[in-house]
């Protein structure tokens, strides 16, 4: 399926999720869980929940859908996919390494990694499956997304209209985005400088 037709496809379901009136949240965050575990971009929902809901209401049913639907993910790539990954990298003592290093510093690499866009969001639930991080570390760490979804959350209710979602016409505000930009910047730095740093540590120690 195109971009297009997936944009349209999306948008056609804000139109359908506001046709329902009270029970609209409950199916907005039903399909956001869908459009995570299904690898579906969801950023013209997130940019939706701020025409439909207004920004708060609408960041917290983002988080709400995004959270579960990342939770979701995560236990299907470690149930499904981690013994085979681990059967791959059984006789590597480096991967095994890394992936011990990950899991005893797995809240604050989650964390960091949630705030930087640098990381796929859908990409990432799986791929943190099948490391050492703990369940309650990867579902704490989710709080890095609340600044990017209050932003696009945001910047969608400024549109008034889901006709201008995802468009060129669609309002924004360069001040924030900027803002979220340069802290995910910095974000990625850090990450990237603390798990090489911790992934050499637990090399060290191997070998050691």
């Amino acid at each position: 399926m195109s971009d297009f037709n997936l944009q349209a496809l999306l948008k056609d379901t804000l139109v359908w999720i506001e046709s329902l009136g009270s029970i609209g949240a409950i199916a907005f965050i039903g399909i956001y869980i869908i459009s995570t575990v299904a690898f579906l971009p969801a950023f013209i929902l997130t940019l939706g929940a701020g025409v439909l809901f207004g920004v708060w209401l609408g960041s917290i049913y983002v988080f709400i859908g995004a959270t579960l639907g990342s939770i979701l993910a995560f236990l299907v790539g470690r149930y499904f996919a981690r013994d085979w990954v681990a059967k791959k990298i059984a006789d590597n003592d480096k991967f095994r390494a890394i992936d011990r290093a990950v899991g005893k510093e797995g809240l604050k690499i989650v964390l960091l990694t949630r705030l930087s866009p640098a990381f796929p969001f859908n990409l990432l639930n799986y791929a943190f499956g099948v490391t050492g991080v703990s369940v309650q570390d990867y579902v704490i760490g989710s709080i890095g997304m609340i600044p990017g979804t209050v932003m696009f959350v945001y910047i969608g209710s400024l549109a008034g209209n889901l006709a201008l979602i995802g468009t060129d016409a669609q309002p924004t505000n360069p001040t924030l985005q900027w803002t979220i930009r340069i802290v995910g910047l910095i974000a990625t730095v850090a990450v990237t400088v603390y798990v090489t740093r911790l992934a050499k540590q637990a090399l060290a120690d191997s070998v050691n």
